[in-house]
């Protein structure tokens, strides 16, 4: 794997140099203002602009941004640190960060010229469907794609807008029902695309994943990219499709941590009545609290001890082994997993009082977690998927994602 030479390779773009401290501080003074308005937040389905306007000046959007463009270029599990502090304010504004820090990831996979035309900026912000849900017709120059997209996460505030498409060399061979086996990512100015009013959910409100659309919008070659190939950037961060999944625990780690902290508090006062026995002292709670602190610490750790060998294997230039690969996806499902099972125990133990919107956030936790472990990545589904690489005689996985990284040269 190169050295940090590669790094004095071009000249760095605009922005004041922000540090791992400075953009982890900033997270930890934004939580607690953010948790206070966890009901606006979900009431406006989207982020109201002065978060936004926050977000970029603490850093949270440039965490994937290259040391050569005077980026930070985070290690996955300090951007996890940042997003859980995030998480601890408000869950959606946390996976909007986690969402909107893929700007210097996407531009990984491009030629640096174009993608330094594209993010001018250290703080532009990413949003997408990458699965291919779209038809990507080659025309000259580039693609026309129509198609609509789910799970725009942040769109309203996003820079650029990506969309995963399955491309066909011809119009008529789009429309001939015949499949494709080319599937890119498209990228586009996020005002090219048509945003339509779909997100109403159950929880992560804020983040405004409403579904977006284009019809023949031309997207140049040079804009596109394929998880088949490799990143054209070399570094750590940038080696492979899994540093895209890597941060996202920071969500539900964030947001049990949030839960176990209220529940302390609320349990230290309360008493059992008509008994008039403090909380504190009864052994079902007493109880609840150990098996919360155990069921958090243990997923916390699977998943550091996982990302941070990943990470080993690939800072000395190796492919990470199937067992490592499958560590990682099991370790982060299993940290979606566990946070949704701590909230749902300590919304048993608080009692009625976690029912109250105004007088706590445990309404607004088991929401906002029962949401996101609806994503395939913090589903059981994805279990499967891993019994099959570790069974598998070449390591190799149906899903892209589950497969060995393809070095940077």
């Amino acid at each position: 794997m190169p050295t940090s030479d590669h790094y004095a390779e071009v000249q760095p773009i605009a922005g004041r140099p922000m540090d791992f401290e400075d953009i982890l501080e900033a997270a930890k003074a934004l939580a607690p203002s953010l948790k206070a308005r966890g009901a606006e937040i979900d009431e406006c389905r989207r982020l109201p602009e002065d978060v936004v306007q926050a977000l970029r000046e603490g850093g949270a959007f440039r965490m994937n941004m290259p040391k050569i463009w005077g980026g930070p270029e985070l290690t996955s599990q300090q951007q996890i640190d940042v997003i859980e502090e995030y998480a601890k304010g408000n869950a959606s504004v946390a996976w909007c960060v986690m969402i909107g820090s893929d700007s210097g990831l996407y531009s990984s996979w491009l030629e640096d010229a174009v993608a330094r035309e594209m993010y001018t900026k250290l703080d532009t912000v990413q949003a997408g469907w990458v699965y291919p849900v779209g038809k990507a017709v080659r025309v000259e120059g580039g693609f026309e794609i129509t198609g609509q997209w789910m799970f725009g996460s942040g769109c309203q505030h996003a820079d650029w807008i990506g969309a995963g498409c399955w491309v066909f060399d011809s119009q008529e061979q789009a429309d001939s029902g015949e499949p494709s086996l080319d599937w890119q990512v498209m990228i586009a100015p996020a005002g090219d695309f048509e945003l339509l009013d779909t997100w109403y959910t159950t929880g992560l409100r804020g983040t405004g994943s409403t579904d977006y659309r284009a019809t023949k919008l031309f997207i140049p070659e040079g804009r596109s990219f394929s998880f088949m190939g490799s990143p054209r950037r070399r570094g750590t961060l940038y080696a492979g499709q899994e540093t895209f999944l890597r941060k996202m625990v920071g969500i539900p780690l964030g947001v049990a941590q949030a839960a176990l902290d209220d529940a302390k508090a609320m349990l230290a006062t309360k008493l059992e009545m008509p008994l008039m026995v403090p909380y504190r002292e009864m052994p079902r709670v007493q109880t609840a609290i150990a098996q919360a602190e155990m069921t958090l610490g243990a997923a916390r750790a699977y998943h550091e001890a996982a990302v941070g060998a990943m990470w080993n294997r690939l800072e000395a230039g190796e492919v990470p082994t199937p067992a490592e690969r499958a560590a990682s996806w099991l370790a982060r499902v299993n940290v979606f997993q566990s946070a949704r099972d701590v909230v749902r125990g300590l919304f048993d133990v608080v009692g009625a009082s976690a029912v109250y919107t105004q007088k706590s956030a445990f309404d607004l936790y088991l929401r906002d977690l029962e949401t996101m472990c609806q994503h395939v990545i913090g589903q059981r589904k994805g279990l499967e998927l891993v019994g099959g690489l570790l069974l598998s005689e070449d390591g190799m996985a149906a899903n892209p994602f589950l497969n060995p990284p393809v070095l940077a040269t």
